[in-house]
């Protein structure tokens, strides 16, 4: 049968479903892994997504690239693994986990079974478990609707073992494992280690956050710091002022650090004298911050502490001293009568027991070693130039405090609760806001509370639940990355992209000043680390793997077999000290979750069990992730462990992206009616808030007053929540984009920049890209479809050949092999954006807008002949070569296209064609076929047509109105007078012009100048000598000047003072205008000027053009198609209309196709009316599909 008619107006999500249904009812994915199989092989190792929640449009970005470069590569010959990874473990499993179970801490996830805690943990890691497998399947069937290819696990498939499936998942036994065996190597090398320090803490999860953790969390806030005497012991009445904003680790001062170098003040207030660093006085605190509105809602702008003192009674400067001369001065500390802080060698008792051992303090209590200390970083102008120093409750404290000999007093549990020892404390929470109230009373009562102020702040949150973190002193393991520079050296192997964000660069600085690696959590749900410490002697040693635990295993063995190394089953398994015989248990802790994804390039790929296959796929060559934050996250993380494993680089390209904000450039918060749900943007529509709702505004007014925004589908009233308050807004909800715009989006995407994600965007898109190239493959479609049928066009016949084609044809296909290569150039450079736009270009610029509109009466003209052949092969060759190159980013557009041109059986080759667009090759550019002379002269009678365009607008006469004439001045380098030669009846058309001739600038200029000073640009650069060049410049022929401007040269301006200015081309404004009655521009040295007097006849075929667009809008609002011929009536009362009317007849029933003309109005069913008026004279016209 013919090509299938093509409508223009299409669903496109369900064009996307059914080429769904195609690919799976054929087994196109199949049928490429079969095809491609024993090629030479292209490794994508894909970066895992977490399967904890729906995949959102975010991830749509990365798996995108991932799915595209993958097409790509598999449509020019290469085999591929095609493996999906799956994140499993860690605290974003958990989190969720306890919400959907109403869990508020670790002791209920502990008491899961009441009273049996090995049961609780077991209970709830199949409960993390079953959630992932829930998310898993849910992001495979939203990453296939994404068009997504990978052997994605089939029904079958989910009820094995996370090991046997397609996709890989990091909680399988293989990645666990093979994480054990790189920590093996660690620990061998001497790397892992047990250390005591104070790390940040989530009190909600009751865990410890690593280094690169903590770095994700930072949230803007504002906390209440305050200001804080401590009496000096040795000198009654005088007091060091100290600053913190963090009350609640005022409980576990030991010491209190100053700079050497600064100069401290003696302040008198009332009758106390306070020590705090002179520079600190006067200092504007955050002003730059609060001039450049970064700060806190709601805070007022901080006082200074000069302000301070005389807002509470005026102060006195009475004396300074030097910061070293402070050194050992003792005092009283703002909480000495707690019991914690009279605890010998720190606190709690466990604490204390550590001290001893190592030696960090004397075995006294704190509050009998409160001492001024020396410090370095203190800074002068943050707080007081004094530093309380809380050693359990801080990294930089804790350091301190072991070089000073301070004991350390860890104040909290691991909920974030004071432990008991800390009077009325205990029991309460430090982030809780009344802690803060009773901490602020108490220090009144005692009459050390100075001032309370709101201090704006970044303060580190945590990162999965974003509870605000506090720092605790705890044991936590850890890897000595002593080794960083062999990380570094294998990381400068490897090649970052884009470039322009420096990828390397940023990646090296993380190895350089990162501290050690802390790789254990206190928690459930994740690696359980294989560390086994011996019961008697302390000695601990790392176990490499599944083997050798069981050789080493002395109890446990029997009811932990056959099990995966999860908690709580391997915590039954004990094995024998290889130091003292003693029996050792594994800790309890489990693994930082980057482990899990680091290690996926040794344990996805069979490193263990088939090492030959191994080197196939290793390294990859290409791995691509979002790019802020993963520097310290996967990228340090695979890169580590790559080097321990093997010193080898695991991938030899990373393509870094940025982040997707909403439209207006935003980041996307369901909460703040911005965020567009994958489904949404894909399949279903989505509600955006378009707009807040004023005060005084009423909703049901709203409703029947209020536009809806473009392309939006209906309005709501609804509200928003912003920091914490709920807002009414309004709402619209818009149509799905589908997969393809998504895609193509994200493609197109400068990957250095976050991307602005929205209807605005998609619909730009949609119009300049999508319907573009849509309408054209219908018109060709359409028309094809009646040419073949009858016998206007034979698919079957010769190919015209191309020397033998048309300017048009050959220009045509002289851009889309250039367009070929810069498909290749821009997959094989993994630059997108450099094939994408220029495809943008190809399909709107040329093939629409130029090539299909100015060929159009080629394809419809009735006679049979080489010209209408070349048309249609070249625009059918054009068509069919788009959708192999537009088929990695845009995959079911493309086969859609492809399965009408390629595969209906009256399409060229139909037999021999592959059965789908992504088991095509990609093409191949024909050199032969890039005519660079042709594509200049071109570019150049385009170049020329704009500018006669904007001739005609400056005088605001429409294209539909004829000209009589256009003169053209090319420039002297130019090749607009061969191009306008070559294409002369191309110009004319274009700009609805009778005559075009050529200005011999030798006789004078075209056009007339009127130069005038930039004054903006000249005023920077003159300065007080601006007047005086005002003055001189009209001196100055015009000629003269715009000599120099074209030639992009200066212009020595001799003042009246004799002075010598140089005034550059960018100092002038140009006005052109042309001869009387005619308008003209000029661009880069070309003029042109067209007649802007209109004859009558002139005027009489301008209205005639007018008719036949509206006649053509009628046609379009009838539902015609393009080939329904019709009968016609047109009737006006207005003369000068009429004989318009009348003289060009011919022409407007040729350009409408009217068989019949009507001299009455039309009745009856089918007939179409509209009454419009064209320059304000009026014109009826009825018509109907002539039978």
């Amino acid at each position: 049968m013919p090509f299938e008619k093509v409508e223009t107006q299409v669903d496109f999500p369900a064009q996307e479903r059914a080429i769904l249904e195609y690919w799976h009812k054929n087994r196109t994915f199949e049928k490429l892994l079969a095809q491609n199989k024993g090629k030479p092989r292209w490794s994508f190792l894909d970066g895992p997504i977490t399967a904890n929640n729906p995949m959102g449009v975010h991830h749509a970005w990365g798996r995108t690239y991932k799915d595209a470069f993958q097409r790509y590569f598999a449509m020019t010959g290469h085999e591929q693994r095609y493996q999906n990874g799956f994140d499993c473990q860690g605290l974003w499993v958990e989190v969720e986990v306890e919400k959907e179970l109403k869990l508020q801490s670790k002791r209920d996830i502990e008491n899961l079974v009441p009273g049996d805690k090995f049961a609780s943990i077991d209970k709830f890691v199949l409960e993390c478990k079953a959630r992932v497998d829930k998310f898993a399947r849910r992001q495979t069937d939203q990453s296939i609707r994404l068009g997504y290819w990978m052997d994605w696990d089939r029904e079958e498939d989910w009820p094995k073992p996370p090991g046997e499936r397609r996709s890989y998942f990091t909680m399988s036994e293989e990645n666990n494992y093979t994480i054990w065996s790189f920590l093996k190597k660690c620990f061998e090398r001497g790397l892992v280690y047990r250390g005591y320090d104070a790390m940040p803490w989530c009190p909600r999860c009751a865990v410890g956050l690593s280094q690169m953790e903590m770095h994700e969390g930072y949230v803007r806030v504002a906390h209440r710091a305050v200001f804080v005497r401590f009496p000096l012991r040795e000198k009654p009445g005088e007091n060091l002022l100290v600053w913190t904003t963090t009350p609640w680790t005022l409980s576990s001062n030991v010491g209190a650090a100053v700079n050497p170098e600064l100069t401290y003040l003696k302040v008198k207030h009332r009758d106390q004298i306070y020590y705090l660093a002179k520079g600190a006085f006067t200092a504007q605190r955050l002003e730059e911050e609060f001039k450049r509105k970064e700060w806190v809602e709601g805070v007022p702008k901080l006082k200074t502490l000069e302000q301070i003192f005389k807002e509470k009674g005026g102060y006195e400067v009475v004396g300074q001293v030097k910061g070293a001369d402070m050194v050992g001065w003792t005092y009283q500390g703002p909480f000495d009568e707690l019991d914690a802080q009279a605890h010998p060698a720190g606190f709690p008792k466990e604490t204390a027991e550590v001290v001893i051992k190592q030696g960090w303090a004397p075995k006294q209590g704190a509050r009998d070693l409160h001492r001024v200390i020396l410090w370095n970083a203190v800074g002068e102008t943050e707080g007081t130039g004094i530093v309380h120093i809380a050693p359990g409750c801080g990294k930089e404290d804790f350091l301190l405090g072991r070089e000073q000999k301070l004991p350390p007093v860890a104040p909290l549990d691991d909920e974030g609760m004071f432990l008991p020892g800390f009077g009325a404390l205990t029991g309460k929470s430090a982030i809780d806001p009344a802690t803060t109230d009773w901490i602020l009373e108490n220090l009144e009562q005692k009459g050390v509370l100075l001032a309370v102020e709101k201090y704006p702040h970044s303060y580190p949150h945590c990162w999965r639940c974003k509870t605000e973190l506090l720092f605790r002193l705890v044991d936590e393991w850890f890897i000595d990355m002593k080794w960083r520079d062999e990380i570094m050296a294998v990381t400068e192997q490897v090649t970052f992209l884009p470039e322009s964000i420096n990828g390397k660069a940023r990646e090296l600085d993380w190895l350089k000043n990162m501290g050690d690696w802390m790789i254990s959590k206190k928690r459930f749900w994740g690696l359980a680390l294989p560390i086994w410490v011996c019961e008697k002697c302390n000695h601990f040693e790392v176990i490499g793997g599944r083997a050798e635990l069981k050789e080493r295993a002395v109890a446990g063995w029997d009811r932990f077999e056959g099990k995966p190394p999860h908690r709580p089953w391997v915590d039954l398994v004990k094995i024998k000290c290889s130091k003292c015989g003693g029996q050792s248990s594994r800790i309890s802790d489990v693994g930082n979750p980057w482990l899990d994804a680091g290690i996926v390039p040794y344990s996805t790929m069979k490193y263990n069990t088939d090492r030959a296959y191994w080197e196939k796929c290793f390294p990859a060559d290409f791995i691509t992730e979002c790019f802020p934050g993963q520097f310290r996250n996967w990228f340090y993380a695979i890169l580590a462990m790559s080097t321990m494993m093997e010193k080898r680089p695991p991938f030899k390209v990373l393509l870094g992206h940025g982040l997707v904000r909403d439209q207006n450039g935003q980041e996307m918060h369901k909460s703040w009616g911005n965020a567009i749900p994958f489904e949404g943007a894909a399949e279903e529509g989505y509600w955006l808030a378009v707009r807040d709702l004023r005060s005084n505004e009423k909703p049901d007014e709203v409703m029947k007053k209020e536009k809806l925004p473009d392309s939006a589908l209906e309005l709501k009233v609804g509200s928003v929540t912003r920091e914490g308050k709920d807002f009414p807004v309004l709402l619209a909800r818009f149509p799905p984009m589908g997969a393809d715009v998504m895609r193509w989006l994200y493609c197109r995407q400068n990957p250095a920049s976050n991307i602005n994600f929205g209807p605005g965007p998609a619909n730009e898109l949609r119009s300049k890209l999508v319907i573009k190239l849509w309408n054209t493959y219908s018109f060709f479609a359409t028309n094809a479809r009646i040419a073949v049928a009858d016998g206007g066009f034979d698919t079957k016949a010769a190919e015209v050949p191309v020397a033998k084609r048309p300017d048009f044809d050959r220009w045509l296909l002289s851009e889309l092999q250039t367009l070929i290569k810069k498909a290749h150039e821009g997959f094989t450079s993994f630059n997108l954006p450099t094939f994408c736009l220029e495809a943008e270009a190809f399909v709107d610029e040329k093939l629409s807008n130029w090539w299909l509109r100015r060929n159009k009466e080629r394809v419809w003209k009735k006679q049979q002949d080489a010209d209408k052949l070349s048309a249609y092969q070249t625009l059918y060759a054009t068509l069919l070569t788009l959708t192999k190159l537009i088929a990695p980013v845009m995959p079911f557009l493309a086969e859609t296209m492809y399965q009408n041109l390629a595969k209906n059986e009256q399409a060229p080759g139909s037999k021999t064609a592959p059965e789908s667009v992504h088991l095509c090759e990609m093409p191949r550019a024909d050199e032969s076929l890039i005519d660079a002379d042709l594509s200049a002269d071109m570019e150049a009678i385009q170049t020329l047509k704009e500018l006669g365009s904007a001739a005609r607008n400056a005088v605001k006469l429409k294209v539909r109105q004829p000209l009589a004439e256009i003169v053209v001045q090319p420039a002297a380098d130019s090749r607009a007078r061969r191009a306008a030669e070559r294409f002369t009846d191309v110009l004319l058309d274009e700009l609805n012009i009778k005559k075009l001739s050529w200005h011999d600038p030798a006789k004078g200029e075209l056009l007339r100048y009127d130069i005038k000073p930039n004054l903006k640009t000249l005023g920077q650069r003159v300065g007080n000598k601006l007047g005086d060049v005002q003055k001189a410049l009209p001196k100055v022929p015009a000629a003269v000047l715009m000599a120099c401007v074209r030639e992009r040269k200066n212009y020595p301006l001799k003042l009246e003072s004799g002075e010598v200015i140089d005034i550059e081309p960018g100092d002038l404004w140009v006005q052109t205008s042309g001869p009387d009655g005619w308008a003209g521009v000029e661009d880069k040295g070309t003029a042109v000027a067209v007649d802007a007097r209109i004859s009558e006849e002139l005027k009489l075929e301008g209205l005639a053009r007018d008719v036949i667009r509206q006649v053509q809008n009628l046609r379009k609002d009838a539902n015609l198609d393009m080939e329904d011929r019709i009968v016609l009536y047109l009737g006006t009362t207005d003369e000068q209309l009429a004989k318009a009317i009348e003289t060009h007849r011919p022409y407007i029933a040729d350009e409408t196709l009217t068989v019949e003309w009507s001299k009455t109005p039309l009745t009856g069913d089918g007939v179409h009316q509209a009454d419009v008026k064209i320059e304000g004279k009026p014109l009826t016209i009825n018509l109907r599909k002539a039978s």
